[in-house]
């Protein structure tokens, strides 16, 4: 038998910005074809729950409340489930606006 002592790796975050949980139902695209549920968002990106596939890399425009179309990067995706980078920061005050407006 033997006792080591070890010390806990910091775990650390890739992400910029601290994400809120919401429940807000979107479209994805310049014609607000595609329809979508954004699950978590933050002032630089956001999970989404989509019904049709995103693909690691592509540039969507996504549709906010009060916002309108901003364009986003696919930064991850997993079958139905997709990380995406804003190429924009939303604002402190739309950000605030969302989480509060549509809780999860």
């Amino acid at each position: 038998m033997f006792a080591a002592d070890f010390e806990p790796a910091e775990r650390t975050s890739r992400r910029g910005s601290p994400r809120a949980p919401v429940a807000l139902d979107v479209s994805i695209g310049k014609t607000r074809r595609t329809l979508c549920r954004v699950v978590d968002i933050s002032i630089n990106g956001a999970r989404l729950q989509t019904y049709s596939a995103l693909k690691r890399g592509t540039s969507i425009w996504l549709n906010l409340p009060r916002i309108g179309q901003i364009v986003a990067e696919v930064m991850w995706a997993d079958d139905f489930t997709a990380g995406c980078k804003f190429h924009r920061p939303l604002s402190i005050e739309a950000f605030d606006a969302l989480i509060r407006d549509h809780p999860a």
